[in-house]
């Protein structure tokens, strides 16, 4: 007995009510705190309801329950806040766990988790009951969020809900002492889910050069042999994917170690229970050179579902001295979102797969995989879905429920209830039926497990956004929130950054509220009122759409506006589109506008020589980052001058003296950095404010943005980068909704004041 428990059982008989909040539901919370009131020698009962868990402990040592409680909590729980009542004692003996109760949900699903060491442990062990069993989970593992249909988290609300427990996983289910207890996807060869194909039938596939879609936790992936260059060159054909990077799956960390050169905060970003691809530095370690042309990064991550591991266990098997490394790329050809159910699988992913290996444990919503990196010595989301989702945003406080339709590229939604921004799994481009179709899905399951009707209703102001229409079917109050702004307000979101701050918004493109193309922005918001107080100096859009996926038509454009446009035709000598191009800007062909730092890094790799074609969306600049070897700012490479920030000086210089794409790069990402800190630092000191938010799409260059936060940093000020949600697209949505709370709450506030005048 310790001295705290012995001083504790002298004082008088207490009886607490706690409500707990959080992620304390599917993670092993009540088996946890029986566990632990019964060694607190405390009666009284826990159980699961709508709010979350609710206990009442009755006891002399009832008072050190809530802090043992906060400290010894399960590794999957998440306790956002405890409210304790003083009750009358009412006696009694024991500690009961009860049955859940329903009611309105105020609580929220975990996560998806990777395979924890103790069921890694018994899918190994032919000594268990599940060896070798591609669905073996407990409460510290396994699937949650792609499983859960509603809340409160019971087996009937989850798609675990046709396979009825044999005898031996009911005791385990029945048992609080034992880890699985209410661990509601338990299951066993007995009695659960089973594969469509023999584990060792798949790795002869995969050792033969064959293409497999294989089911997993939130969908499909399509797998291969990653140093196989046939195979990864068969999956792009047949995915149509020319050039787009490959994200590769090992086994465990020291198979990553030998593919990657990692930092410490990328290995426990790598093996943490979220499993998210990162993105690191490869190694010339045996891998298909087609997995990722042009870059100098791969995506890399960990195994994380039992039947990964079988895999990889099955593929030892066979060669033990060739460590495996397996593409694992989302299973959506043409771009439509990841392929989840059994059929749809069979008619989406036929001409793509030699293989198709599924299982009948539906997946009740599907999630891609997580990608990030690290930037600034922080992870940084690329792609926020499995691992993370629904983990919510802290807005700080209470507020009205909003949905927000976010982008029309990247697209999340983001739902709010009370201080708690809900954004979804990725769900991609809008662009065609399956992806309208996804998003409705992700709408409706993301209410449904929060339990909210959302009062109003957020998007972009784009008019011919399908984001903006499906806003609109709501038949709710709209907000319409500039793209710029949304960008901007997402940051200070989650930073829960108050009074006014400076912005920096630099993306592609984004509709702006004059009806212009704007991407490079400094804006200043505080609360509900923003103004934009300069960007960067504006270049011409040749060819409108075609000039995002041909760099060359910008580079021409950045000539044009530095008055030497006749410096293209030795930089891009015979090529007849830039000819014809020169030709129309000599005859006062005037294109729409932008402001756009996307589209600068795009004409700056063109002239560069680094890229005049685009395959996929920014890969002119990743390229382009890739040949980065040490930033460094060229003198008088930029000018500011009335809020707007000039590059061209340093686009000039490139074009002029031509000095390979390697300084190109060095001189290129070290200028802006200074530029730009420069320019926000200016306006930032003239207003008086230290808050500096940096968003949108070029957020995601880590050397851009890693560079530019630590010059930001120089001038004394306090940068802020995109954490819990992307800085691309994907983040939109949560600016969309923080944003209009604050305008709703203002308008709130103005009413009330109204009426108190009155």
């Amino acid at each position: 007995m310790t001295a705290a428990l012995a001083r504790s059982l002298e004082s008088p008989v207490r009886r607490l009510r706690l409500r707990v909040r959080g992620a304390v539901q599917g993670v092993g919370f009540r088996p946890f705190a029986y566990r632990l009131a019964r060694s607190m020698q405390l009666s009284g009962f826990v159980l699961n309801d709508s709010a979350g868990v609710l206990i009442e402990i009755e006891g002399a040592a009832a008072g050190g329950f809530s802090e043992a409680m906060r400290s010894g909590a399960p590794p999957l729980a998440r306790i956002d806040d405890v409210d304790v009542m003083e009750l009358a004692p009412a006696g009694g003996e024991s500690f009961e766990i009860l049955e859940s109760l329903g009611g309105r949900t105020a609580t929220r699903i975990g996560a998806d988790a990777a395979t924890c060491p103790d069921c890694l442990g018994e899918l190994r062990d032919r000594g268990s009951r599940f060896f070798g069993y591609a669905f073996v989970n407990c409460t510290h593992c396994g699937p949650r969020f792609t499983i859960t249909r509603a809340l409160p988290y019971d087996r009937v609300q989850t798609s675990m809900a046709p396979f009825p427990m044999c005898r031996a996983c009911a005791a385990d289910y029945a048992d609080p002492e034992n880890r699985r207890f209410h661990a509601e996807p338990v299951a066993c060869p007995a009695c659960g889910p089973r594969l469509s194909h023999p584990i060792e039938d798949v790795a002869v596939a995969i050792e033969t050069g064959a293409i497999v879609a294989l089911k997993g936790i939130g969908g499909f992936h399509l797998v291969c042999d990653a140093s196989n260059d046939g195979a990864v060159s068969r999956l792009r054909q047949r995915k149509a994917r020319d050039e787009k990077p490959f994200a590769v799956m090992v086994a465990d960390i020291e198979a990553a170690r030998r593919l990657c050169i990692l930092t410490d905060v990328e290995e426990a970003l790598l093996a943490s229970v979220a499993r998210p691809v990162v993105l690191v530095e490869g190694r010339a370690a045996g891998l298909s050179p087609l997995l990722e042309p042009g870059l100098r990064r791969i995506g890399v991550m960990l195994a994380y579902a039992p039947v990964h591991h079988l895999l990889f266990d099955a593929l030892a098997s066979m060669d033990p001295h060739r460590p495996a490394a397996l593409v694992a790329t989302s299973a959506n050809p043409g771009g439509e979102p990841l392929v989840a159910d059994n059929a749809d699988a069979e008619r989406r992913l036929g001409a793509i797969a030699d293989l198709i290996v599924t299982h009948d444990r539906d997946i009740a919503v599907r999630a891609d995989d997580s990608v990030m990196q690290v930037i600034d010595g922080a992870p940084a989301f690329l792609r926020r879905a499995r691992g993370f989702v629904p983990e919510p945003v802290d807005l700080g406080e209470d507020g009205p429920s909003v949905i927000a339709t976010g982008a029309d590229l990247k697209n999340t939604v983001c739902v709010t209830r009370g201080r708690e921004a809900f954004l979804s799994q990725h769900v991609g481009g809008l662009d065609n039926a399956e992806a309208i179709r996804f998003q409705e899905e992700a709408i409706a399951h993301l209410c449904s497990i929060l339990d909210v009707r959302p009062d109003y209703a957020a998007c972009d102001l784009h008019p011919d956004f399908r984001s903006v229409r499906i806003a609109e079917s709501l038949a709710l109050p709209l907000i319409k929130v500039q793209h710029h702004l949304a960008h901007v307000a997402a940051v200070a979101a989650e930073h829960r950054l108050a009074g006014p701050v400076v912005g920096l918004a630099l993306d592609g493109h984004g509709f702006g509220a004059d009806g212009t193309a704007w991407g490079g922005e400094m804006l200043v918001v505080d609360g509900s009122q923003w103004r934009r107080a300069g960007s960067l100096a504006p270049l011409s859009l040749p060819g409108g759409d075609k000039a995002a996926r041909e760099p060359w038509r910008m580079g021409v454009s950045a000539l044009v506006a530095a008055g030497r446009v006749d410096l293209a035709a030795d930089l891009w000598p015979g090529h007849p589109g830039v000819s014809q191009l020169v030709t129309m800007f000599a005859r006062g062909m005037q294109p729409a506008m932008t402001t756009s730092l996307g589209r600068l890094f795009d004409a700056a790799a063109a002239i560069a020589g680094v890229r005049l074609v685009q395959t996929y969306e920014g890969q002119a600049a990743m390229e382009f980052e890739a040949l980065v070897g040490e930033p460094r700012c060229l003198e008088g490479g930029f000018v500011i001058r009335g809020g707007i920030v000039d590059f061209g000086p340093l686009v000039l210089h490139l074009a002029e003296q031509q000095p390979g794409p390697s300084v190109a790069a060095d001189l290129f990402h070290g200028t802006l950095i200074t530029g730009l800190a420069e320019w926000a630092a200016a306006e930032a000191r003239r207003l008086g404010i230290r808050q500096v938010a940096l968003g949108g799409g070029c957020m995601m260059n880590r050397v851009f943005a890693g560079g530019l936060a630590r010059a930001i940093r120089a001038h004394g000020l306090e940068p802020h980068l995109p954490r819990l949600a992307p800085a691309n697209d994907g983040g939109i949505a949560l600016g969309q909704a923080a944003h209009a709370r604050q305008v709703i709450m203002q308008e709130s506030m103005q009413g009330e004041e109204g009426r108190t005048c009155a």
